[in-house]
């Protein structure tokens, strides 16, 4: 009588067959039965399509089709006993199902691949058995559903996975199941397409290893649900309260966070909530200071606060502290409960720091019973000490060891407020008379340069729209007699905004100048230079390091203030020790020489070009002036060379570099 066929499950050898080891009784399971009596041995290869098992003899090892035939079902069998139960009756010691390497056909391998294979060893934790040894279908730890194939989301299924021929699977080190033999393997002979691929398509063809799993974030503390910094949210404050002020300068402070350069910062708070000129002062004087201690500030909130604030609630209390306690000793701007009461007010009128109000307050206030502790605890880390961060206290040590403190120091106080004589309109001593009859206290301090005992804002400042006089710095006034213009020369000023130097080289002479600058925005305020002091240039937005502006035709003179960190007019810009990185330098310095070499091209015969930046680090300054020399076989003339910003008299100027050099004929 012939038995009914039936399908059955397709199982998959390992890479390599075991060495024959010795029968075991075989265990109760779900897959790979033979009929009863079935001793005679069969040939390895593939059972043809719609046999069933029971009709086929014994095989060695070798692949299985994927085959409707060779899929087993797992329902009830009419022509004997269900599989689950009784495993074990009506066979001998070779037919019982063993965990231990067969010789008779295929070792199982360790673990079910993708294709349903299942292998020898331990059963893991979660598959669930009956007491006869039949599969139950629930869940299994670590949630893997014990079917045929794997779906795409990593869940089994119940049927065969199609134009699946290649069975020899493998698992990569990350735990994703691949589709090729694993590494060193010799698989089985088969007919799939894989097997004829070469190794590197095969390895092009796995998936990607998957990233391990990373812990869940709650909903409402993942960072793309934090809601953004309001710096454009307006306040209903009145302008004139020092509350204003404060929250207007933390503002500013809080983009200097982001990334955004203070004086745009400003001018940003400025027009968003149409400041008046007093406000605009106030505003501007706090966010000053506020960059000046931000290291001491910071720190000092980190031993008050109990978690680190917001931002905008940082960048507050880093507005109001240094108003509690002026470094240079100078007397307090405002009363301290002053300052607390109208931080706190301030905090409570924006939306991003109304909910820390009363944190705000307590920290303020401890800060004034704990003033000495607490200053003294954090004046013993090197960066509130400075304030500057570590990688630039190190740059200044290592570049300047006998007078490194002292160029810290003066970088932390605000500079003077200088101004530039137009000589076209008025000389040095007339302008000092005209001050004195207005009751200004001033002192003459360079060949144009008149510095003011105390600064006042711009528009005060007797003959300024008039364009009698310009503010610049002492040291920046140099850069124009040491080109030594004459009339009539073509004269090219390489990165000239904001335009001070541009503006001081047609004082002094009748010049065809062009004035370049690779931002259009900056090019205007060269331009509001121009018409305020009544002088012609022409503008060319292009950059320096590119030659498709120029016209062929050599200039007389190029003066050159080349891009640099900016790090000797950080007394100035207070914001800039924060916003650049140590990796800068390195940066910069590279451009400055493509933008030089370029330039030299570009200089007639005889002819100068003055090389200037505003660095304190060498390999911006006297390194990179060496190296051009050298490159470009110019001669360097007399030069004042690296200006140090250390104050007092005489020295009172930024941390300039100049660089003379002539091309010779």
């Amino acid at each position: 009588m012939t038995k009914k066929e039936r399908p059955t499950l397709s199982l998959k050898p390992k890479a390599k067959p075991a060495a024959p080891a010795a029968k075991v009784p075989r265990a109760q399971g779900d897959g790979g039965q033979r009929s009863a009596g079935s001793d005679r041995p069969r040939s390895a290869g593939p059972r043809p399509a719609g046999q069933s098992r029971s009709e086929s003899a014994p095989r060695a090892n070798g692949p299985r089709p994927s085959g409707e035939g060779a899929q087993r079902s797992f329902g009830p069998r009419p022509d004997r006993e269900n599989r689950g139960e009784g495993r074990s009756e009506g066979r001998g010691d070779r037919e019982q199902r063993g965990f231990a390497p067969r010789s008779d056909r295929e070792n199982r391998g360790e673990g079910r691949d993708d294709r349903g294979q299942r292998g020898s060893g331990p059963r893991p934790a979660g598959d669930n058995r009956g007491e006869s040894g039949q599969r139950s279908f629930g869940p299994r730890a670590g949630g893997e559903n014990r079917g045929e194939g794997r779906g795409e989301g990593g869940q089994r299924g119940f049927g065969r996975r199609e134009g699946a021929d290649f069975r020899n699977d493998s698992r990569s080190d990350s735990g994703q199941r691949g589709f090729g033999r694993a590494a060193g393997a010799e698989g089985a002979g088969s007919g799939s397409p894989w097997a004829a691929r070469k190794p590197a398509a095969r390895e092009a063809d796995a998936p990607a290893p998957r990233a391990p799993a990373r812990p869940a974030v709650r909903e409402s503390h993942h960072r793309d649900l934090k809601p953004r910094v309001q710096t454009d949210f307006q306040s209903e404050l009145k302008q004139d309260s020092l509350a204003f002020a404060i929250l207007g300068a933390a503002t500013a402070a809080v983009q200097v966070q982001q990334g955004t350069a203070l004086p745009q910062a400003l001018a940003a708070v400025f027009a968003n909530n149409n400041a008046t000129p007093q406000a605009r002062g106030a505003i501007q004087d706090i966010a000053y200071r506020a960059m000046r201690k931000l290291a001491l500030s910071e720190i000092l909130i980190g031993l008050m606060a109990p978690k680190a604030p917001d931002p905008m609630v940082l960048a507050l209390l880093s507005a109001a502290l240094p108003l509690m306690h002026p470094a240079d000793g100078s007397p307090a701007p405002y009363e301290a409960f002053t300052v607390v009461d109208q931080a706190v007010t301030a905090a409570g009128s924006h939306p991003d720091t109304a909910r820390a109000k009363n944190m705000v307050n307590a920290l303020l206030r401890r800060f004034l019973r704990e003033k000495d502790e607490l200053l003294d605890e954090a004046m013993q880390q090197p960066e509130a000490k400075y304030n500057y961060p570590q990688w630039w206290i190190d740059a200044v040590i290592t570049a300047y060891p006998k007078n490194w403190e002292q160029l810290l120091a003066a970088g932390n106080e605000a500079p003077p407020l200088t101004l530039r004589v137009n000589s076209r309109r008025s000389s040095v001593n007339d302008y000092l008379a005209r001050l004195a009859a207005e009751g200004i206290e001033a002192a003459r301090i360079g060949e144009y340069a008149v510095r003011l005992a105390k600064p006042v804002p711009v528009h005060q400042i007797p003959g300024f729209a008039e364009g009698d006089v310009s503010v610049q710095d002492a040291g920046a006034q140099l850069a124009a007699p040491l080109l030594d213009v004459q009339a009539g020369m073509r004269v090219l000023d390489a990165c000239a905004a904001p335009g001070g130097k541009t503006c001081h080289i047609l004082e002094l002479a009748d010049v065809n100048l062009t004035a370049l600058d690779a931002d259009p925005k900056r090019l205007q305020r060269v331009q509001e230079n121009l018409d305020r002091l009544q002088l012609q240039a022409t503008l060319q937005p292009a950059e320096a390091q590119a030659d498709g502006w120029w016209d062929g035709q050599q200039f007389d003179r190029i003066l050159a203030d080349v891009p640099c960190t900016a790090s000797g007019i950080v007394r100035r810009h207070p914001d800039i020790r924060w916003l650049r990185r140590k990796s800068d330098t390195r940066q910069l310095a590279t451009l400055s020489s493509q933008i030089l070499d370029n330039l030299w091209k570009m200089l007639a015969p005889n002819g100068k070009l003055l090389f200037v930046t505003c660095s304190l680090w060498p390999q911006e300054s006297e390194a990179q002036a060496a190296a051009f020399a050298v490159r470009n076989r110019a001669t360097r003339l007399d030069a004042p060379g690296q200006l140090l910003p250390l104050g007092g008299a005489g020295q009172d100027h930024d941390g300039l570099f100049y660089a003379l050099f002539q091309k010779d004929a």
